[in-house]
């Protein structure tokens, strides 16, 4: 009332606020929303400034269509990826609509058919293993990592933000569920702490192997594209079937119900909550058992690939804050 006195009109105001002009407008909120709320942003964020602000970025946001849509999505030629740009674009429209942002009332998203997707169960044979090893020499501090995720069966994600602050007790590895933004740690993904022993293999590739850590990135300067582009230039190279970085982790988890420890090792393992499993396990309760089947399936892995001779790439580690 007192604003309306002073000839202020606040609920236009208000809408004013709530208005996004254009594509590139509503973007821009949403990418500053949704970086608060979502680890994982930066990947539908990619594809939204690759995809679709060229093609949209000056449209009136409300203006766009599910014609305009199709049209984006007809030139490209990767159905997994017509299906990313799709969920990508109808999450900032069903933000805005939540949100209640001038002129968007319909998520043009909605009704565009997506391309069938089949579940992918990429797990490399024991006859792949030495192939991707020798390739990932070549690869250096990214073949690294690749290396570490085949070893220790953890997220691609969590690998690449490694901290050696977080390395204890001669080689435990504990990942806080939590974020801790003043070491770059994004947190796990499904928030929950996990511990993970490092086997000598990995400890060796790390450059750890019977030394104190030092602080900082482990994998300083290492991406999630980055590993991705490179396991899809050994693969071509190789003349394989498309495996990523998480096929990696796939192999791991295989190996460990392979070897008789089971799905529920598996799942306390790579800190799967797949129907609570997760949850019921007391961390300390299984230190010395999680440590013996890290251990013996990484020991596995190595033998399959060099006979019980670990070849392991050792580099320096880049310091970091």
């Amino acid at each position: 009332m007192h604003q309306v006195a002073q000839g202020k009109d606040p609920a236009a105001e208000r809408r004013a606020e709530r208005r996004a002009d254009t594509f590139d407008d509503l973007a821009t909120r949403y990418r500053a929303y949704t970086q608060k709320r979502n680890k994982s942003w930066k990947q539908a964020d990619a594809l939204v400034r690759k995809y679709l602000l060229p093609k949209w970025g000056k449209l009136p946001a409300a203006g766009i269509v599910r014609a305009d849509v199709k049209a984006l999505i007809a030139s490209i030629e990767a159905p997994m990826l017509v299906n990313q740009i799709l969920a990508s674009a109808s999450a900032v429209f069903a933000w805005a609509i939540r949100e209640d942002v001038v002129g968007i009332a319909v998520n043009p998203c909605v009704g565009v058919e997506r391309n069938p997707t089949k579940s992918r169960e990429r797990v490399l044979s024991d006859t792949e293993l030495p192939l991707f090893w020798a390739a990932f020499d070549a690869e250096g501090e990214v073949g690294a990592a690749l290396k570490v995720i085949l070893l220790t069966g953890q997220r691609p994600g969590e690998v690449v933000h490694m901290r050696a602050e977080h390395i204890i007790d001669g080689g435990w590895w504990s990942l806080p569920g939590d974020p801790v933004p003043a070491l770059d740690w994004p947190g796990t993904k499904n928030g929950a702490s996990h511990r993970v022993w490092l086997s000598a293999g990995v400890q060796g590739i790390i450059g750890a192997e019977g030394a104190i850590f030092a602080e900082g990135a482990i994998f300083a300067g290492i991406t999630g594209q980055l590993l991705s582009t490179a396991m899809r230039g050994i693969c071509k190279r190789l003349g394989v079937e498309r495996a990523t970085p998480h096929d990696l982790r796939r192999s791991n988890g295989t190996m460990i119900t392979a070897l008789g420890f089971g799905r529920d090792a598996m799942n306390r393992i790579q800190n799967h909550r797949e129907g609570g499993i997760a949850d019921v396990y007391d961390q300390h309760q299984y230190v010395e058992e999680n440590k013996r089947i890290m251990n013996a399936v990484a020991d596995r892995i190595m033998a399959l690939i060099d006979g019980n001779s670990p070849n392991i790439l050792t580099f320096k580690q880049k310091k970091s804050s």
